[in-house]
């Protein structure tokens, strides 16, 4: 049966980056992610509602989009079937991490932009954010991950 036709695009995978009002880092699988200007430097991404991430996201605290390198798959499963609300996710990472936008990021991603929330939507089950990029920084050069990698290693089923 072939895919329907939302499921076709083999988009790349981000995870967006969030703090609690308590200061606790929470790390969330994004792939409904989209540039929409480029001046000014503009994404959407939309948040799946219930989340820690979406609870982060009330507050003015910093948030950061990470582009996930292929090397960075291991971390699915944690940032996308795991709760931020049960789970400290940035103290599983067992990796080198560096201050982005007063944010610890994992530079085996390969970039990250701090973003500043302009608006939002309710779009359903997400809530769409539209975010102004405040800065960009290049971490890895290796590959990206796009959906097809996570469905080649049967992390989601579309």
């Amino acid at each position: 049966m072939p895919k329907r036709p939302w499921n076709i695009p083999n988009l790349p995978v981000y995870s967006l980056e969030t703090i609690s009002e308590q200061g606790v880092v929470n790390f969330n699988i994004c792939t409904y992610v989209s540039a929409v200007s480029l001046n000014p430097k503009r994404f959407m991404v939309a948040v799946y509602k219930g989340t820690q991430t979406l609870e982060n996201l009330q507050s003015t605290k910093p948030v950061n989009l990470l582009l996930l390198s292929k090397s960075n798959i291991e971390y699915v499963r944690l940032f996308g079937k795991r709760s931020g609300k049960q789970v400290n996710k940035l103290t599983k990472i067992k990796e080198e991490t560096q201050v982005f936008g007063s944010l610890p990021v994992f530079t085996s991603a390969l970039a990250a932009m701090q973003l500043q929330v302009v608006s939002s939507l309710d779009a359903g089950d997400h809530i769409m954010y539209l975010f102004d990029v405040v800065k960009f920084k290049h971490f890895s050069q290796s590959e990206p991950l796009y959906l097809q990698d996570l469905r080649d290693k049967k992390l989601i089923s579309i």
